[in-house]
């Protein structure tokens, strides 16, 4: 089962900064109010994750994850390190 991650935010042009960040590069995108990854591996979701985490005051977005079908799961400040433990123990390899 693909596993992803959904960006969201209510202010033109935030997810476009927080992706450039991130990818290190000038990124724009045309709905820059939804963004969503897939990903084949969970594990490459953490460091995603932790970089959100560490930036979460400083961009107006906010980060859900999916793991199983239907079941979305907001990413804050507090369960940010848990949910990253979480995804190791859960997907070892």
């Amino acid at each position: 089962m693909l596993t992803s991650i959904l960006l969201q935010s209510k202010k033109n042009g935030e997810i476009s900064n927080f992706l450039s960040k991130f990818y290190n590069t000038d990124l724009k995108i045309k709905n820059d109010l939804k963004w969503e990854k897939t990903f084949q591996n969970p594990i490459e979701m953490a460091d995603f994750i932790g970089i959100y985490a560490d930036n979460i005051n400083s961009f107006n977005i906010k980060m859900w994850i999916k793991l199983d079908k239907d079941v979305f799961i907001n990413i804050s400040e507090q369960n940010a390190n848990l949910i990253i433990k979480y995804l190791f123990e859960r997907y070892p390899y």
